[in-house]
């Protein structure tokens, strides 16, 4: 049977909120029956795009991650309420209004923080992938219809197709420590998890500084290189997707007449090393 999922592209989002706007604008004062009560107007953020910025001036990026509920197969919350909370047959996770009402504990066995509690209806909710539209025959969700970066793709396709979906587009889950089984999927989520170590390569001729360009630049981790690279015809480099553990690393920059160093480092958040001088 097909299922719905969701791709989430880190490096398309910008932050414009468009997909948190169509879905306030979908479901602040209007009350969907079998689906949700309505969304507060203050408070609440069913999709919440969360902001990191990497890096040390003047070498930063910053990536953005939009977050929700995961629709998870092994969902916490429906262990913790089987009354109230139901896997439907397409993979989309709901939360009865009526059965779930009182019930805040349910909030807290979200392990991702993606239920939140309407106080003045005392239920708890959260995005529950728009089934209300989708039963009524729209091709995707709202939000995603809405996104003009392309950063969120709803596909619903069984789940054979989706493993092959997954390994062919390198998709990643949100917390893959929890072992949920989530439906939403990740593209280039080292954007906002990783870090990178960056700097440039420099050389002093006839007492005049300049940058170097094609410098070898390698990283490495208990003797065993990481990754390599060449500096750039400014000097530069920048070396990404490393673990985000606060690993020791050696750094070996390598160029023709000019003497190897050997910089030692730990590190865990991205990082600009600045200036390397070969002599």
């Amino acid at each position: 049977m097909k299922k719905w999922n969701l791709i989430i592209d880190v490096a398309n989002c910008t932050n414009c909120n468009l997909c948190t706007l169509a879905l306030q604008d979908e479901h602040v004062t209007n009350s969907f029956p079998g689906y949700a009560e309505e969304m507060p107007k203050h408070g609440h953020r069913w999709i919440e795009i969360q902001r990191r910025e990497r890096g040390t001036p003047p070498v930063t990026d910053v990536a953005y991650l939009p977050t929700m509920c995961q629709h998870c197969d092994e969902a916490p919350c429906i262990s913790a309420a089987p009354d109230a909370i139901a896997k439907r047959p397409d993979g989309i996770v709901l939360i009865d209004p009526v059965k779930s009402k009182g019930r805040r504990d349910i909030v807290d066995a979200c392990p991702y923080g993606a239920i939140w509690w309407n106080e003045d209806r005392q239920v708890p909710q959260h995005w529950f992938f728009d089934a209300h539209l989708l039963d009524q025959g729209w091709a995707e969700p709202r939000c995603v219809t809405v996104c003009a970066t392309n950063a969120l793709e709803a596909v619903k396709v069984e789940d054979a197709e989706m493993e092959q979906l997954i390994a062919r587009e390198q998709l990643e889950p949100l917390r893959p420590d929890l072992d949920t089984k989530p439906r939403i999927h990740y593209k280039n989520l080292w954007r906002y998890a990783s870090c990178f170590i960056a700097g440039t390569v420099s050389v002093e001729r006839d007492g005049v500084v300049d940058c170097l360009e094609g410098a070898k630049v390698s990283l490495l981790r208990d003797g065993e290189i990481v990754a390599t690279q060449n500096s750039d015809n400014y000097g530069d480099f920048k070396i990404d997707r490393l673990d985000a553990d606060g690993g020791n690393y050696t750094l070996s920059v390598t160029a023709a007449g000019y003497t190897d160093p050997f910089i030692e480092l730990t590190f865990a958040q991205s990082t600009n090393i600045g200036e390397v001088r070969l002599s």
